[in-house]
């Protein structure tokens, strides 16, 4: 498989990454304050600033409606956000945008038509015959699906190069603090990423990063009250259970198990063999799987950094956190 992040560590060994929203050229992106300790989060990246929050005071107010302005303003942000995250990816994998065949989008603020994947086709000049499909609302789990999906167009369709698209901004649910949403509100910040995956043969100029020899999915029954996302006239409720960290705690083995089951003899005696790129949902998600599966110190580095700099971008979006922490390996 042929997987182009849009950044990378350079020949030398220099840490310095390219994220996308914490360096795009968009005026005035605001900085949370640190959180410290407790969440794991230094800062955090946002496309909302004060401006358009002056000139739409209802944003705050989940009883005033605001849906319209909200998807009015990201219609237009993120599939340009995606744009700049893209043409990166694009550059870094060595081949034209035209040999793109496939484009897998991931948001959770397409709410109109023709949707973001068309628009983002349209600004990279792909071919008209491009195969084009849209992921919405899939949370946490949007980037690991999309990258699932790509997998599966590459192998079954020859030749294909699928360009995948993880673009979203927190501003169809952003609002003031209720009581309810204090949770999220500590831990989502904006994020973009794409990456570039292919079944070989390489064609000239292609660079590939990483291998994805495998793919599977888990769904863990009676589970589908603590995760929650809703819209209404006032923008996207999302509800986040404090169960979750447990959750995966009590799962995360046997999920794993099952997906090395044909690989390895014994995988739950090789957990700190490979290298990890876990989503980076939450200091205590990542503290409990390091707990579980006894890892040794450092093995989510990569995770803990994209928490500490970028904070959770897409525990209720679109996917975008897994592929900065790819970028950070």
């Amino acid at each position: 498989m042929v997987a182009a992040v849009h950044g990378r560590k350079d020949d030398e060994g220099d840490d310095a990454r390219r994220h996308e929203v914490a360096h795009l050229e968009i005026p005035n992106l605001l900085h949370h304050e640190p959180r410290g300790q407790k969440t794991g989060i230094d800062k955090r990246h946002f496309h909302l600033t004060e401006e358009p929050l002056a000139a739409h005071p209802e944003f705050l107010d989940r009883q005033v409606p605001s849906l319209d302005s909200r998807i009015d303003m990201a219609d237009t942000a993120v599939p340009e956000l995606a744009q700049c995250a893209a043409i990166k990816a694009i550059a870094e994998w060595g081949r034209p945008a035209t040999d793109i065949t496939h484009l897998i989008f991931s948001t959770y603020s397409a709410w109109q038509a023709p949707s973001f994947d068309h628009q983002l086709a349209a600004l990279l000049g792909l071919r008209p015959t491009v195969c084009r499909t849209i992921l919405s609302l899939h949370g946490c789990y949007g980037g690991g699906r999309a990258l699932h999906l790509a997998k599966q167009l590459a192998e079954n369709n020859h030749g294909a190069r699928v360009l995948v698209a993880c673009s979203e901004i927190t501003l169809v649910c952003f609002g003031g603090p209720d009581g309810g949403n204090l949770i999220g509100s500590a831990l989502f910040g904006d994020g973009v990423g794409a990456v570039i995956v292919g079944a070989g043969p390489f064609a000239q100029g292609e660079r590939p990063l990483f291998e994805m020899v495998s793919a599977t999915q888990t769904t863990i029954p009676r589970t589908e009250h603590v995760l929650g996302m809703q819209v209404s006239g006032g923008g996207i409720d999302f509800h986040l259970g404090i169960q979750v960290p447990m959750l995966i705690e009590q799962n995360i083995e046997r999920c794993l198990v099952d997906a090395f089951s044909g690989f390895v003899d014994d995988p739950s005696s090789c957990w700190n063999d490979p290298f990890w790129a876990v989503h980076s949902g939450g200091r205590q998600i990542l503290d409990n799987i390091d707990t579980e599966l006894k890892l040794d110190a450092g093995k989510l580095a990569a995770s803990r950094h994209v928490l500490r700099e970028y904070g959770n971008m897409s525990g209720n979006m679109s996917g975008a956190t897994i592929i900065f922490v790819l970028d950070d390996q």
